[in-house]
């Protein structure tokens, strides 16, 4: 019988399983105990903050799993039209609230994994192996045939399988495994910001609780300007903001929840997240997280590959959480996993090559967001940024410019950002001379909430409201 492995029982562990599931067999091992419901997991820390699934992934999920969305929002998750219900200070200006061309889906990370794992894991096909880690490939340099485990009573164990699929995130030893096996280790680029961040959970004032819902704030970190720093403020279920602060090397938030609010009244670009705050009940203390470094493993270009084994999600490439692609590019490599197996068959030559090709290209256009922004910081490289860095950054600074005033390069630029449209889109020849031009409208004067929003958060509507 056909089997897969999938290493990790995390959004892109769960993801790959449904994707396999379709041909064989599949086992999730995954190291944590599995909670029943939307709670806390050891593993994944990170959970405590910000969690943003853009349009592209919300598609790809929708798609391996029909029915997510609207299972998601029964439970309170928020559909967000963008840039629609989106108020984002870009480093150029205020985004305008333009007509609706994609839409995220927001609420916690613990909502969002359970409602996935829950319809995975009631598949026919699909179990789980917890509390058991993986400690290394069976197989040789041509092959991965399986792998071994250790399960909590610390006995070990051999698990064979035709496929095995290492989404164990961040902490991914695939590198060393390979070299076990007697493969290179693969080519790697890092770009460290050195940013840290923290997020804090509120109770919404009573009247937007009231409302059912209200934009997301976002006051984005200008990279010309070092320390980049910045905040963001999103509704997830039951009446809640959950708020994440970040600063890169020389201004980063500390995990003081008496400094929380001030740090996001004094130290992002505008003052907005901080003033919706002040308002606001805090419901939890402050999760601080240092591990944001953008990473990206080009397993894809390595001259000898195994059969039967694949990398995706974090383990593959992780990117400056405060861009909020991670979920959503890996929804969608799991999504081309699926269609790279279903194009070129189960257990056909050189299919796991096939694989890491196709898992590798949802990752691109996030990975080129990222790094052409955190790429300017101080320190991010060993040697700064290439002309060819800073050329990219100036083109890309240019278009935010005037996506500000002009709705049809905003709608280009949110193609890329809700990761629905490659970033190849943007060498479309009529961005540059729109560019060139600038903005139609003028740029607005502050955060354009209107001000039944600004009303129903203790905000005056003078402080905040936008001239146009």
């Amino acid at each position: 019988m056909r089997s897969a492995i999938v290493l990790g029982g995390s959004l892109a562990g769960m993801l790959a399983a449904r994707a396999l599931a379709d041909f064989a067999t599949v086992t999730v091992v995954e190291r944590d105990a599995l909670p029943d419901g939307p709670g806390p997991r050891r593993g994944l820390p990170q959970a405590r903050h910000t969690h943003v699934l853009w349009s592209g992934g919300a598609r790809a999920v929708e798609e391996l799993l029909p029915g997510t969305a609207d299972l998601l929002r029964g439970r309170g998750a928020h559909y967000v039209p963008v840039p629609t219900d989106m108020v984002v200070l870009s480093p150029r200006g205020w985004f305008r609230r333009w007509e609706e061309s994609h839409h995220t889906l927001l609420c916690s990370r613990e909502l969002l994994d359970w409602t996935v794992r829950r319809q995975v894991l009631g598949h026919e096909r699909v179990t789980a192996l917890e509390t058991t880690t993986a400690d290394g490939l069976l197989g040789g340099a041509d092959a991965v045939t399986g792998v071994r485990v250790r399960r909590a009573d610390g006995t070990e164990d051999r698990l064979t399988a035709d496929l095995v699929v290492d989404a164990t995130g961040r902490a991914s030893r695939a590198s060393s495994w390979l070299r076990d096996l007697g493969l290179p280790a693969p080519a790697e680029r890092r770009i460290d910001p050195g940013l840290v961040y923290a997020s804090r959970v509120f109770r919404a004032p009573a009247a937007v609780r009231a409302l059912g819902r209200f934009p997301t704030v976002i006051v984005q970190a200008d990279p010309r300007q070092a320390p980049g720093r910045g905040a963001s403020l999103v509704m997830i279920e039951d009446g809640r903001w959950i708020v994440t602060l970040f600063g890169t090397r020389g201004g980063e938030p500390d995990g003081d929840a008496d400094a929380f609010t001030g740090f996001a009244l004094e130290a992002p670009r505008h003052p907005i997240v901080g003033r919706l705050i002040a308002h606001a009940e805090p419901l939890t203390e402050v999760t601080l997280t240092r591990s944001t470094a953008n990473y990206r493993r080009y397993y894809e270009r390595m001259r000898r590959w195994p059969e039967g084994f694949a990398v995706l999600g974090d383990a593959l490439a992780a990117y400056n959480p405060s861009y909020g692609h991670g979920m959503s590019t890996a929804a969608q490599s799991a999504l081309a996993l699926r269609d790279a197996v279903r194009r070129r068959g189960w257990g056909s030559p050189g299919l796991a090559r096939r694989v890491q090709r196709a898992v590798a290209g949802p990752v691109d256009t996030a990975w080129i967001l990222a790094v052409g922004q955190d790429v300017l910081y101080p320190g991010a490289t060993e040697y700064g940024p290439t002309l060819r860095d800073r050329a990219a950054a100036a083109y890309v600074d240019r278009l935010l410019h005037t996506a500000t005033g002009n709705g049809w390069v905003a709608r280009r630029v949110t193609d890329v950002t809700s990761l629905e449209r490659p970033v190849s889109v943007l060498g479309d020849p009529r961005l540059p001379l729109a560019a060139l031009r600038g903005p139609r409208r003028p740029q607005l004067g502050g955060p354009p909430l209107t001000r039944e929003e600004a009303a129903a958060a203790g905000l005056s509507a003078s402080s905040v409201a936008a001239s146009d």
